[in-house]
């Protein structure tokens, strides 16, 4: 545990004094994170069938590529890329008793626009909105859904919404730096389940996930 702190306080220290990477207008800055995507759902009954019963959806970790163009020495457009994917689950009752409904893929490019205060220093926080637009793709109804009530088809419609962040680039030298960054995007959709027993049933889910991100960067 000794030799862990004091290689945190080692690495956190030769970020401070490392030479400043100093984005300024003109500079575009590239960021490679992992990210986690963290839905803060709110569901819906699922409808007509099942009123009452609401589904939960998981987390997922993936890598991503974001990119952030400096406008002027203080204000930066970011545009984010990466893709998720996610089950969600029954809750109680009959589609509780199934447990996993449904998977999806989801592709929520982002365009942010960033605040920078600090333009010198080996610290740099920021904060950012901006807009988002959510895409669905590869839906699939899960095997214990189709073993209960046959074949379904899985539709997710598409989702426009805002988006916020906050972030910080630490220097480690005058290229090359760590980020940490946190969004929250608005996602809104509609499921359809289109089976063959239990005829077509809809839930209206607000996703609304918290973006947890860390890595590296580099200033071109």
């Amino acid at each position: 545990m000794r030799i862990k702190t004091f290689l945190l306080a080692g690495a956190m220290a030769g970020a401070l004094v490392a030479g400043p990477a100093q984005a300024k207008q003109g500079d575009i800055l590239l960021r490679v994170r992992a990210i986690m995507v963290a839905p803060n759902e709110k569901s819906g009954s699922v409808l007509p069938a099942f009123p009452g019963e609401k589904v939960s959806v998981d987390n997922s970790i993936m890598p991503e590529i974001d990119v952030t163009y400096m406008a002027t020495d203080h204000i930066g457009f970011e545009l984010i890329a990466a893709t998720t994917k996610h089950s969600a689950t029954g809750r109680t009752g009959t589609t509780g008793s199934i447990g996993k409904l449904a998977s999806t893929w989801v592709l929520p490019p982002t365009l942010t626009m960033q605040y920078h205060p600090v333009v010198d220093g080996p610290i740099r926080p920021y904060v950012g909105a901006g807009i988002n637009y959510t895409l669905f793709y590869a839906e699939d109804a899960s095997t214990a859904l189709e073993t209960a009530v046959g074949k379904t088809k899985v539709h997710m419609k598409d989702s426009v919404g805002w988006a916020g962040q906050v972030g910080v680039d630490v220097d480690l030298n005058e290229k090359i730096f760590l980020n940490f960054d946190v969004k929250y995007i608005d996602i809104n959709t509609k499921a359809r389940l289109a089976t063959t027993a239990a005829g077509v049933q809809r839930v209206k889910l607000a996703l609304d996930p918290l973006v947890f991100g860390v890595g590296v960067g580099m200033r071109f």
